[in-house]
């Protein structure tokens, strides 16, 4: 019976390693893939697609200005709890947009996030800030 934890235990360590190991290779594609994400989400960003009455996102917050995704989670007045920052897209996407919400798994959400934080990249991580 020890043995055979100790086999196991042996075994999960082993797999732990190898899990973070990786290549030159596959930081590239994975960061290949995080660009085509920031892209998508520049391209919803900018376009009125997400809303109903011809509004983007852009036209209050050019290049993702004063979204601050580094503060959240936070208190938000307008929701009047802590959230994390998609709640507060979805707030944005149903009031000024007058669009409909995005699940929080959504490609769509993921794209804008990232487009969001990748404008907001070098600024130190500061949640619940206001």
């Amino acid at each position: 019976m020890i043995t055979t934890i100790a086999v196991l235990g042996f075994t999960l360590s082993l797999n732990a390693t190898q899990a973070d190991e990786f290549t030159g290779a596959d930081e590239q594609r994975w960061q290949q893939q995080f660009m085509a994400s920031v892209k998508q989400g520049r391209e919803l960003w900018t376009s009125p697609t997400l809303g109903s009455n011809g509004v983007a996102c852009a036209q209050c917050h050019p290049n993702a200005a004063n979204t601050h995704p580094e503060t959240y989670p936070k208190f938000q007045k307008q929701i009047g709890k802590v959230i994390p920052v998609w709640e507060m897209i979805n707030w944005c996407l149903r009031n000024p947009l007058e669009g409909q919400p995005l699940a929080a798994d959504d490609p769509k959400m993921v794209a804008i996030q990232a487009y969001i934080t990748y404008e907001r990249r070098g600024v130190k991580l500061e949640p619940g800030k206001h």
